[in-house]
């Protein structure tokens, strides 16, 4: 069938790239079969699928962390790759607008310039082209700012990946959104050496600036928190793109007859995971940063999260150890049920208890013996995005992180149970990758591959089909032991727009 559907071109660029002929049939035919919405059960509360930590274990947990933490066994993760234009929306807008500099959110704007990080910046630029930003406000010259601020006139923030964009300013210094990693993870994940992990995925394009910039800052932040760091980059792999398709679903080439591929989404970034070395990684994003006043409740909850996975860890390896081995028959079944289902929300499967003891055994592995996410929840107070949920599928019930996109709201149950939501989902994950015997998990094993997403794009004026892989924290964790846990909303503070930068939470220094 490959042999019908491609040409001799299509074959060397598939190879050139790394995708295999098989893959882009097989994603084909997702296109032509659809892709099922999910099942929603109910939403996790506390005390159903989402844990709360009592006061009397934070020091267990903290502790049980920083053991871990010394022994260098712990990293930061940090999907970088995004481009800050979506941030710019809004001001974009205002820069196509010929009425801009007498409008209302002309007066806005510029009442609010000065309190950016990235204004002094602004100013030496604007200063560069022997002007002043003083004169061109007095002037009413707004859209002219708004050109040295976006475009290569200026700063070209708008081009720019947000790991390069100015998010805090200090007394001594401003901070990029990448600073604000360093200096945070520098809390909780340096080791007994001092030595600091971290790594970054990023596009290709911009993969330079941000090693460049790295550079430029490492010195400053290793002196000034006593740590060295060990940072490593990586790209989305062009291996991890998927096929786009015409409405007929067949394959969508451009004018050259080229067949277009686009990439496949944050779920592409499991197999950026799937490399790093060690086996306890936290994941956050990008733009989720806060000043160093808000820092103390981030990197406790950060520990409080690293001290729960390791303790959950450590319990399932004993078990593990204990049913791998001879003495396997004095393991108490009982125990370990209890333990899935109180601890890892699983319950056995139907006619467990029929079964003979060495296919109990078999069972209770297959369980066990997975990745470990705990993922902190946030009370939902409006906030965009995914949220926890008990998922039902084959007649099984988990716990799932889901995304709108995933659930179809035109079915008033699904609906109902989607606005029924208490927590939702600010990607604070930290994931334990290993297994008993320090060995990587194969993570390919655990993705849910019925969890695609379709969605309608164009290109050069036709409308396609673009497919997005089973998303990192969504379909392509679906089938890793999860638990959820509740952190407080100030360990959450995502700057998705420009003036989320004007929140109180990111104004670490009012600029007069």
């Amino acid at each position: 069938m490959a042999s019908d559907m491609f040409t001799t071109d299509d074959l060397r660029h598939l190879e050139a790239v790394g995708i295999s002929p098989h893959d882009v049939l097989n994603q084909l035919a997702i296109f032509t079969r659809g892709v099922s919405p999910v099942i929603l059960k109910r939403p996790c509360t506390v005390g159903d699928g989402i844990v709360k930590i009592p006061d009397d274990d934070t020091d267990t947990l903290t502790k049980a962390h920083d053991s871990a933490a010394q022994e260098g066994r712990m990293i930061k993760f940090v999907p970088a790759s995004g481009a800050a234009s979506r941030m710019f929306k809004d001001w974009f807008a205002y820069l196509e607008d010929d009425d801009f500099n007498t409008s209302r959110e002309a007066s806005d704007f510029i009442r609010h310039l000065h309190q950016y990080a990235f204004y002094d910046d602004l100013a030496d630029t604007i200063a560069q082209n022997n002007l002043d930003i003083h004169d061109l406000s007095a002037r009413a010259q707004y859209r002219d700012i708004l050109e040295y601020i976006l475009t290569p006139r200026g700063l070209n923030y708008a081009s720019l990946p947000k790991a390069l964009l100015k998010f805090h300013a200090y007394q001594d210094r401003t901070r990029t959104s990448l600073e604000e990693h360093l200096v945070e993870a520098a809390r909780y994940v340096k080791d007994a050496d001092n030595i600091c992990r971290m790594h970054l995925t990023v596009s290709d394009e911009h993969i330079s600036d941000v090693d460049t910039h790295i550079s430029t800052i490492r010195k400053y932040y290793e002196k000034k928190l006593g740590v060295s760091y060990d940072i490593s980059l990586s790209i989305q792999s062009p291996a991890t793109d998927t096929i786009a398709t015409d409405m007929d679903n067949m394959p969508f080439r451009d004018r050259t007859g080229t067949l277009v591929f686009r990439p496949g989404g944050h779920g592409a970034l499991l197999r950026n995971l799937s490399a790093i070395d060690n086996d306890i990684i936290f994941l956050k994003n990008i733009d989720n940063v806060t000043p160093d006043r808000l820092k103390p409740d981030t990197v406790l909850y950060k520990k409080i999260l690293g001290g729960y996975l390791v303790t959950l860890q450590n319990q399932v390896f004993r078990y593990l150890e204990a049913l791998t081995e001879s003495h396997a028959a004095n393991v108490k079944v009982s125990d370990i049920i209890e333990f899935l289902k109180t601890n890892l929300c699983i319950s056995p499967p139907a006619g467990f208890e029929t079964l003979p003891p060495d296919r109990q055994k078999d069972v209770l592995i297959e369980k066990l013996d997975r990745p470990i996410r705990v993922c902190g929840m946030v009370k939902n107070e409006g906030e965009p995005g995914g949220g926890p949920f008990w998922v039902e599928k084959d007649g099984v019930l988990t716990l799932q992180i889901i995304e709108q996109a995933q659930v179809d709201l035109n079915v008033e149950e699904q609906h109902r149970i989607w606005n029924g939501s208490t927590h939702f989902n600010p990607v604070d994950l930290v994931c334990g990758i290993r297994n008993l015997k320090g060995r990587k998990y194969d993570l390919d094993r655990f993705v849910d591959y019925d969890t695609y997403f379709i969605s309608r794009k164009s290109l050069e004026g036709r409308d396609l089909k673009a497919l997005e892989l089973p998303g990192l924290w969504n379909g392509a964790m679906a089938h890793w032991n999860t638990v959820f846990v509740e952190v407080p909303i100030s360990t959450f503070n995502p700057v998705k727009t420009v003036s989320d930068l004007l929140r109180p939470e990111h104004l670490s220094v009012q600029k007069m």
